[in-house]
């Protein structure tokens, strides 16, 4: 009996003595690595989710492939009171309280999907005039368009705008997938670069001499803008947007750090 006492009390000190091992607590919220068939599911569901459908107006539109489609990500504002019940650049008259845009080079009545990378709001619309004409911003908003993608209040956003193609369903074996109808070619249209904005038009004329002397085809146009007149000097880029482009780049690393492209 006694032996068994002063075993127990051995093994109490031994036990009391050692080193005390934390056990580690999985929390629910441990992130756990991603398997590689999981990631490629995500990317797949990416993929589909921005090939759906979108109906306008009874017809069916998907984004057009990145080969011949239009792509483009920057900053949308919007327009609205000043030019309610105005001509827009083809002819409409334009109404702040419907869906609509202005785009610099796009074919006029182009469908895009525009998404408002900010809050993933999205929503379609149609290109019907031309703007805005600040370099930096990719699209101006109808007000209703700015107020569905909720960009009234801020004024600009970050967005990303694509092209959408008219399709009709065909069968490709046992499923049906679209079949794009014919469109316009985004890349070709009658350009051209705005190289610089002016209130005294003798500066205006100046830069037109100096461009005139350098080779390049050169027109001013007015545009009046909260009752100020604007001179704009633009430059003839002929007719293919990626030539385009390119000299408007080298403009920009001239000093003229405001030209964009645009369509007439």
């Amino acid at each position: 009996m006694k032996q068994l006492l002063c075993l127990c009390i051995a093994l109490f000190f031994l036990v009391s003595c050692a080193p005390k091992v934390k056990v580690p607590v999985i929390s629910s919220t441990t992130k756990r690595p991603v398997s590689v068939e999981a990631k490629k599911k995500v990317k797949k569901n990416k993929k589909r989710g921005t090939q759906r459908p979108y109906k306008i107006k009874g017809k069916t539109y998907y984004p057009l492939p990145s080969s011949e489609g239009f792509v483009q990500t920057g900053i949308a504002s919007w327009y609205g009171k000043p030019f309610h019940g105005r001509k827009t650049s083809n002819g409409e008259t334009y109404n702040m309280y419907k869906r609509s845009g202005a785009h610099k080079t796009l074919p006029m009545h182009t469908n895009l999907v525009v998404t408002n990378l900010d809050n993933g709001k999205e929503i379609t619309l149609r290109i019907n005039d031309r703007g805005p004409f600040v370099s930096g911003r990719i699209i101006d908003l109808s007000y209703e368009a700015a107020k569905e993608l909720d960009v009234v209040k801020q004024g600009t956003a970050r967005v990303r705008i694509a092209a959408l193609g008219e399709a009709i369903s065909v069968r490709k074996g046992d499923r049906e997938v679209p079949q794009f109808l014919p469109h316009q070619d985004f890349n070709k249209g009658d350009f051209y670069i705005q190289i610089g904005s002016f209130t005294q038009k003798q500066n205006a004329t100046r830069l037109e001499a100096k461009m005139e002397g350098q080779g390049y085809k050169v027109a001013i146009s007015t545009f009046t803008k909260k009752g100020t007149l604007f001179h704009r000097v633009r430059i003839q880029a002929g007719h293919d947007l990626r030539k385009a482009t390119k000299l408007v780049k080298k403009f920009q690393s001239e000093g003229h750090s405001g030209a964009f492209v645009a369509a007439r």
